[in-house]
Formats: C-alpha cells, sequence, structure tokens
C-alpha cells in the first residue's frame, strides 16, 4: 500500500514493502473489521499491485501526449486511465476505513491524497490546466517505495543545512558582483554592467557554462582578471556546490541510521518478549516438575503404607 499509516521500511528487492506500525494489533483499539482490512491492504501483492498501477498509468499519460498513439487507441487509453484512477479512489477509501482519523495525521497518506483528489477535479473551462496535472499520480510511486522516500525524507531532513548554504552562496554572488561590477563595468557592460547583470553571468560562470571564452577575452583587456575568476570558480563551484552534496548525504546517512536504529529497536524488543516468554515458560516447567515430584513422593509414601 502506498504512502499512508502503512509506513514501510524497504529490503533489499526495492519493490518490497513492509509495515512499521503494528497495524492488526490486537491492543490497538480497533474494531475487527478494521484490523481485518489493515492486514489486507499490507499483504504484499495488494502494494506491488499498486505500485503496477502507478507504472502503468504513467506510461498511459505518457502515451497520451502522442497524436498518432490518440489517433489509434485514445479511447482504449482514456478508459484505462479512469479505471486505475478508480482503483486509486478505492484504495484510499478503504484507507481511511482501515485507520480512521490516524490516516490524516500520516503526512503520505495525505500527500496520496492530494495526488489523486487533483485528477478528480473536473478540468474544464478555468480548470482545464488541471488536467496536466494528472501525471502528478505518478510521484505515488515516492510514497510507495521505500527507497525513493528515504531520499525524500534525507532532502526534507537537509533543509536547514541546504538553505545555510544558499545563504552562504548568495552572499559571495552579492560580494563578487559588486566587486566585478565596479572593475569590468565599464569594459564589459554587457556582461558586468549592472548589478543584476553581474550576478547572470557570474551565476554562468559558476556552472563552468562558456567561462574559460569569457576570461580569455576578458584577459585581453584585463590580464589579472584571471586572479578574481579562478578564486571564484574555485569558491562558488568546488566548494560551495560541493557542500550541498555533504549535506545531503550527511542527511539521508542520518536518515538511515535513524531507520536501523529503529529497526535494531524492534528486534530488542521482540528478543526481550521472547526472553519473558522463555522465563515464564521455564518457572511454569519448573512449578510442574515440582508439583510430579510432590505427587510421586505422596504415591511411593502411600505405596509404603500399604505395603507395610
Amino acid at each position: 500500500m502506498p504512502g499512508g499509516l502503512a509506513t514501510r521500511r524497504g529490503i533489499p528487492i526495492s519493490l518490497s514493502v513492509t509495515s512499521e506500525l503494528p497495524l492488526s494489533s490486537p491492543d490497538d483499539g480497533a474494531a475487527p473489521w478494521r484490523r481485518a482490512l489493515r492486514l489486507f491492504l499490507e499483504r504484499r501483492p495488494v502494494q506491488q499491485g499498486i505500485i503496477a498501477l502507478i507504472i502503468v498509468n504513467a506510461v498511459i499519460l505518457g502515451l497520451e501526449t502522442s497524436a498518432s498513439v490518440m489517433a489509434a487507441v485514445g479511447d482504449l487509453l482514456i478508459t484505462l486511465d479512469r479505471v486505475i484512477l478508480a482503483i486509486f479512489v478505492v484504495e484510499l477509501a478503504l484507507r481511511i476505513l482501515a485507520f480512521g482519523w490516524r490516516f490524516f495525521r500520516d503526512p503520505w497518506g495525505i500527500f496520496d491524497l492530494v495526488v489523486v483528489g487533483i485528477a478528480l477535479v473536473p478540468a474544464t473551462g478555468a480548470l482545464s490546466v488541471l488536467r496536466a496535472l494528472r501525471i502528478l499520480r505518478v510521484l505515488r510511486l515516492v510514497s510507495a517505495i521505500p527507497r525513493m522516500r528515504n531520499v525524500v525524507q534525507g532532502l526534507v531532513g537537509a533543509i536547514p543545512g541546504i538553505a545555510s548554504i544558499i545563504a552562504l552562496l548568495g552572499l559571495v554572488l552579492f560580494v563578487s558582483s559588486v566587486a566585478v561590477t565596479k572593475l569590468l563595468g565599464a569594459a564589459y557592460p554587457d556582461w558586468f554592467g549592472t548589478m543584476g547583470a553581474s550576478l547572470f553571468t557570474l551565476f554562468q560562470i559558476m556552472t563552468l557554462e562558456g567561462w574559460a571564452d569569457m576570461v580569455r577575452e576578458i584577459g585581453t583587456t584585463h590580464p589579472w582578471a584571471w586572479l578574481f575568476f579562478v578564486p571564484f570558480i574555485l569558491i562558488a563551484t568546488f566548494t560551495i556546490l560541493n557542500l550541498f552534496i555533504a549535506v545531503v548525504v550527511g542527511a539521508m546517512q542520518a536518515e538511515h541510521d535513524a531507520a536501523a536504529e529503529m529497526a535494531a529497536a524492534e528486534v530488542r524488543a521482540e528478543t526481550r518478549k521472547a526472553e519473558e516468554a522463555a522465563v515464564v515458560d521455564r518457572r511454569s516447567l519448573q512449578e510442574e516438575v515440582r508439583a510430579l515430584r510432590q505427587e510421586i513422593a505422596e504415591l511411593r509414601a502411600d505405596l509404603s503404607r500399604r505395603q507395610s
């Protein structure tokens, strides 16, 4: 089941999903039919069937962009698209029935609900632009496949660090644009004549798009220009931009470590329960053995009295 309260942790097979929550736990207060419905939605064939439908729906939406394909099998594609949408609606309705208000407290459940809900809005008149947004249904793969969901969660966790890096990059661009406007604005007004032009040009240089030709041309009149542009590229491109990668990787690693710790905690909890159950069984067995010994002793005493 994509998204929803049935949050899943991935296993090596990328399309395999498992539930992190004890959805059918007998002590969660849910009615028996809700627990049965949760178990049905959590079955791997059901989950993988929804994933397959998302992929098929993506192919259909892609084929709808071809005029020749639509002329040949357009009616069939539209029918299949509506059938798949109906299945998505039924699946969401079943999830809401199974989890109740808990469904609306899960971000991935809300994400699925919004994505499918957009496709239900009539795409006519002023809302015709929403027809193009049907492709957003493909994004349900993000909530359906654990590894993709972990990447998104890692990116979200990296937002504070990314914001700091963006602020630092903006500061570098601002300082550099002011300096280069004063230094080269008069000689190269198209590139550095204004603050805005300098920002755009420096951003282009930062992406390494045509910077060598530009710096060589500037160097014909300003031989010292490389003293400005080379450090700028080293700082803005090879240092700051690589910090983005470091922050994202760090956030994803933290997400992975948290998931691993949660899995280890679950294993420890299960092990502790098994050990407690083993202790209870051992004590019960010991009590039974003592009772048997007492009965044997009583039988021996009774037998001795009879023989005497």
